[in-house]
């Protein structure tokens, strides 16, 4: 049996503890910049377990901890606009939880494979695992029952897709259900991109007397919008952790997905990107059918010829949102540039290049094509591919300056 003295070691021990956390600097609570936090009414204490030195465990209240559904809450409360997209976020992020779930255990559960046994395919010809039709359609549902979206764009989707007139609202939604998936078998980092864009005229409805087509039709001209007319854009990566990165217009917060209480909670607040980074993430295997600007741009920076004179390091991991995180976390250059096979290059601009560029503008980075700003170009079709280059801003300088000295430049 425990004596006395030790009892009130422990005592108070948790006492310290406890007395440490409600009065820690304000400098430690991770808090949005967009304005100063308020405790919501609504949000409850996170309860953290704690071990004493004799191994008996004890509990401590942490009210500073802000999850994102108290984020939202208190963005609302100070700005009016941004209180349809509360409840938006809010269904965007058990999408991301879902998925998570599914990524998790998606070799346990039979999900890397091919959807069908084989030969299923998007509209972009590319191979549709299990995993890719399962997240678009845990998207597409989150998105109908927010009650805030009229239609939603989607790579796994050939046309825009409707939402009926009983969940319509006003905004346009675009997705990459799960950005990576060829790297689910071997559990590399995957990922999900959305942008949110506000429906440019009228509301898209759909009743049993329209015309489908022509409803589709003109629904589509309401997704057809540059990324400069973004609302909102994010990306959840699936990795070691789950993280939640978006933007408003107010700068850029990341959330982190606490298992233990099963909220987002944030971890990383005002991103901001470094001026300039030392790594380039680009797909080398493509090197031979480059531009030479971009040959010799790359070549230069591996040699520490470039405008810095250090020589850059290489990092690729075949996931946008996996090489856009560590981009944005640490500063660099990703790209993936049109080339001889692929002129206009693989991302597509309404719903990877354009969300991403959002984030990474907000973030104090920039985008480029190579000769035009990625967020001016208005999409001619919801697939369409460009060629993107997102970074740090003197690191997108220098690729600029490169193609533009080598005389090449493409108006999209």
């Amino acid at each position: 049996r425990r004596s006395f003295r030790t009892m009130f070691r422990s005592f108070c021990l948790s006492a310290l503890l406890a007395t440490a956390v409600a009065f820690a600097p304000a400098g430690r609570r991770a808090a949005p910049r967009a304005m100063p936090l308020r405790m919501a009414a609504t949000t409850s204490p996170v309860s953290i377990d704690a071990m004493d030195t004799h191994g008996s465990t004890f509990s401590f209240t942490d009210s500073s901890v802000m999850t994102l559904t108290r984020f939202m809450i208190e963005q609302a409360q100070s700005d009016p606009e941004y209180q349809e997209l509360e409840s938006l976020m809010s269904s965007i992020q058990i999408a991301c939880k879902q998925i998570a779930n599914l990524v998790a255990r998606a070799g346990i559960s039979d999900l890397t494979g091919m959807e069908g046994g084989g030969g299923s395919v998007n509209v972009q010809g590319e191979e549709q695992k299990k995993l890719d039709v399962i997240s678009n359609d845990v998207m597409k549902a989150a998105l109908r029952y927010s009650g805030r979206v009229g239609v939603v764009g989607s790579e796994e989707e050939d046309n825009p897709v409707l939402i009926e007139e009983a969940y319509n609202g006003k905004y346009a939604a675009v997705f990459d259900p799960l950005d990576g998936s060829s790297n689910i078998d071997a559990a590399i980092s995957t990922g999900t991109i959305f942008g949110i864009f506000q429906e440019d005229g009228e509301e898209c409805i759909i009743d049993d007397v329209a015309d489908l087509d022509a409803a589709q039709q003109e629904c589509l001209a309401k997704t057809l919008q540059p990324g400069k007319a973004l609302v909102a854009s994010g990306y959840c990566m699936y990795s070691s952790s789950t993280i939640l990165v978006f933007t408003m217009g107010n700068g850029v917060n990341g959330f982190t997905l606490d298992p233990t209480i099963g909220e987002f909670v944030l971890t990383h607040p005002d991103i901001k990107i470094p001026k300039r980074g030392k790594i380039y993430s680009i797909n080398e295997a493509n090197y031979p059918h480059w531009d030479a600007p971009l040959k010799e741009y790359i070549d230069n920076l591996k040699a520490g010829k470039g405008e810095t004179g250090e020589a850059y390091s290489a990092r690729y991991i075949g996931s946008m949102v996996g090489d856009i995180h560590r981009t944005l976390l640490y500063g660099g250059i990703f790209g993936y540039p049109g080339d001889a096979k692929n002129p206009d290059g693989k991302l597509r601009l309404l719903y990877e290049g354009a969300p991403m560029s959002f984030i990474l503008e907000q973030a104090g980075g920039k985008s480029t094509t190579g000769s035009q700003r990625v967020m001016d170009i208005k999409p001619n079709g919801v697939h369409q591919r460009v060629p993107v280059f997102l970074g740090s801003p003197e690191d997108i300088d220098e690729v600029t300056a490169a193609y533009k000295a080598g005389g090449i430049k493409k108006e999209y």
